[in-house]
């Protein structure tokens, strides 16, 4: 590992590759490392949902940023992207209330209200589900799983360096200690998700870090016609803090819990994206702990599928596949921390680290290559 970098990043998923994109386009020479022979994380176990409407204050602000440079990568590394925007479907008056108080907000440019009629339009949902919506025309859409190898690939081409199979044991100024020997870079960026405790786990102490796992599912779904975007719920409603701070967010949050307890024991978001082969990403339930369990309850996954029966009116679902996501978890969303001088660790720390990535690392490698001193960025309530 002779060769001397601008950049060593370890870690290869959504955010790791973020960097990579940004040090790329400022002229720097690149090395990624990961212990993997690929991106298999949570940035390719997701929705591919870039819900940059939903979210607020310092996420907003990086969400809006990652939109232009989604929308610059794609056609650049070739994968499948969608100006889609969002359907959210309100299916009792006080989730109509949520969506209302939230145009007020955001204004009619960012947030359209959508009849019962027109909600069926765009989603397939049941006669009788829609009491109206809302739909949320700057969001975005990516296949999670072709995504983020297509970044890699692209920026292979172009000249970063791929260390697979390749395990990091120590970082410090100058040097990352991997399994094939010394790696010297100027800067180094640690991006490992939920795994910060590995190499710094003080930074992860200090910030109170845990794993969030999910269950999620694919499924193939006989439907009235294609969903023309995303889908989010009320579940959603209280999830995503652009909704979940507006006035009637309390009243959907006690009615739901009080209608579907165990779904409020799993912290359900029930929402559903559709890939370009019409089958369907459905999901999530959200644990917290400092490990993860590998046992999955099947109990969370037929509660998915039930309230999917429900929702678009069928019984026609067959499930393709299912697995576990994991991502960070800590009261701050977001964590840039400088435990040494040009060293980083940096982590989306809650689940919106595919709306929000690409922008959180282009103000990292901004910062980090103008020399600034100290933690970069702390942030406020969690998202997701």
């Amino acid at each position: 590992m002779g060769r001397h970098y601008d950049l060593a990043i370890v870690g290869s998923g959504i955010v790791g590759l973020g960097h990579a994109v940004a040090a790329l386009r400022r002229g720097l020479t690149v090395a990624v490392l990961d212990r993997a022979s690929g991106p298999y994380g949570a940035s390719v176990r997701n929705f591919g949902h870039l819900c940059v409407t939903g979210q607020d204050g310092e996420a907003r602000a990086y969400a809006e940023l990652a939109r232009e440079l989604w929308l610059t990568l794609a056609p650049e590394a070739g994968f499948w992207l969608r100006e889609s925007g969002t359907v959210v479907v309100a299916q009792a008056p006080d989730e109509l209330a949520v969506l209302e108080e939230f145009r007020e907000q955001r204004g009619g440019r960012q947030v359209r209200m959508l009849t019962p009629a027109e909600v069926r339009e765009r989603i397939p949902v049941a006669d009788g589900v829609a009491m109206g919506g809302a739909f949320l025309p700057a969001d975005l859409q990516v296949d999670p799983r072709e995504a983020a190898p297509a970044i890699v690939r692209w920026l292979d081409a172009h000249g970063v360096d791929f260390y697979w199979q390749t395990a990091v044991g120590g970082v410090q100024t100058g040097t990352v200690h991997t399994s094939r020997g010394r790696l010297a870079a100027d800067a180094v960026v640690v991006a490992v998700n939920h795994d910060v405790e590995q190499l710094f786990p003080g930074v992860a102490e200090a910030h109170g870090m845990v794993r969030c796992s999910l269950d999620m599912m694919l499924v193939e779904a006989e439907l009235d016609h294609p969903l023309a975007a995303p889908l989010l719920t009320g579940w959603s409603l209280v999830r995503y803090p652009g909704f979940a701070r507006t006035p009637s967010a309390d009243a959907v949050r006690e009615r739901l819990a009080a209608e579907h307890p165990a779904l409020a024991a799993l912290d359900v978001n029930q929402m559903y994206t559709q890939r370009s082969d019409g089958s369907l990403l459905v999901g999530d339930t959200h644990r917290l702990g400092s490990d993860v369990p590998p046992f999955q309850s099947e109990e969370a996954f037929e509660l998915l599928l039930e309230r999917a029966r429900a929702l678009f009116g069928t019984d026609r679902l067959r499930v393709r596949e299912r697995w576990q996501g994991v991502y960070a978890s800590a009261p701050d969303e977001f964590l840039v921390a400088a435990p040494q001088p040009d060293v980083r660790v940096v982590s989306v720390m809650t689940g919106i680290g595919m709306t929000t990535g690409l922008g959180l690392a282009d103000r990292v490698v901004d910062e980090l290559f103008a020399s600034a001193p100290g933690v970069l960025a702390t942030a406020g309530a969690r998202a997701h």
